[in-house]
């Protein structure tokens, strides 16, 4: 079986991956398994394996890596989940891809076709919604923000992406609509790693693995959504994004923020609530 010349960087939850290491050379595997027989499988077969703490999604591994072997990235690297084959895309779509050299989305859910296409199977058109396909690999969604909502990923320090991205950048451009790839899975050039310090990397992890309670936080969505961006973005990040002492020190005025919009929030029917003596 022909094999990927390319770096294979695995985030492992609870599963052996051996469809993804039967198509590498070369990898590491970030394993947060909570079922001890997989960690056992893991090292019983002596795999290139590294034990870590499950912060419920793979972003932090991503950057953990970066931060860890900076000195010494492979020339292009597969950021990949162990279950992604069936689940993010089709052994047919990584299998054509897996050897590229350039930024690549992994993501192929040919189900959806016909929804996100202009024509669906009948060739009726379809009315533009909130998702759709760009490439039939590229994911777009309207920014909404709207997954901040959600009571099992909780917010600490960003109410939406959109302050985030002010937070990252001085000066940022605010889109419409984030295109990404859902899972979070790419091929990426060690360039686009190098593009940002280690310090940022490091700084970013703080928001994404501050507890799970009951859920990942939900700055882990927010992040996953611009990854795009931050691998290509030419744009100026602000000073403290390099910096781990300023970085800490500007994120309990993030916090005040986040429970500043919260005291504030849009109360409806407020008036007659106060008349029934609700409030």
């Amino acid at each position: 079986m022909e094999k990927s010349s390319n770096f294979f960087l695995i985030h492992n939850f609870n599963t052996v991956p051996d469809e993804l290491l039967a198509l590498c050379s070369d990898y590491l595997i970030y394993d947060c398994s909570t079922d001890t027989d997989t960690k056992q499988k893991l090292h019983d077969r002596n795999l290139s394996v590294k034990d870590v703490a499950n912060t419920g999604h793979n972003i932090t591994t991503y950057f953990s890596f970066f931060d860890e072997y900076y000195d010494n990235l492979p020339e292009v690297i597969c950021l990949l989940k162990g279950n992604m084959i069936g689940r993010h895309c089709s052994m047919e779509f990584f299998r054509q891809v897996m050897d590229n050299k350039s930024f690549t989305f992994l993501y192929d859910e040919k189900q959806y076709w016909d929804k996100f296409a202009k024509f669906d199977g009948e060739n009726q058109k379809n009315e533009a919604g909130n998702t759709f396909l760009a490439m039939e690999n590229v994911y777009v969604e309207k920014n909404t923000s709207w997954y901040v909502e959600s009571p099992n990923h909780p917010k600490k320090y960003f109410n939406d992406v959109d302050d985030l991205l002010r937070f990252i950048y001085k000066k940022p451009m605010i889109p419409q609509y984030f295109m990404f790839s859902p899972g979070a899975c790419y091929i990426i050039r060690r360039e686009q790693v190098l593009s940002h310090s280690r310090e940022f990397y490091r700084n970013l992890n703080k928001l994404m693995n501050y507890g799970m309670n009951p859920g990942f936080p939900s700055e882990a969505h927010q992040v996953e959504r611009i990854l795009p961006i931050l691998f290509t973005s030419l744009s100026e990040t602000n000073e403290w994004m390099d910096d781990e002492i300023a970085f800490e020190n500007k994120l309990p005025e993030c916090s005040a923020y986040i429970q500043y919009k919260y005291d504030n929030r849009p109360r409806k029917f407020k008036k007659l609530r106060k008349l029934l003596g609700l409030i």
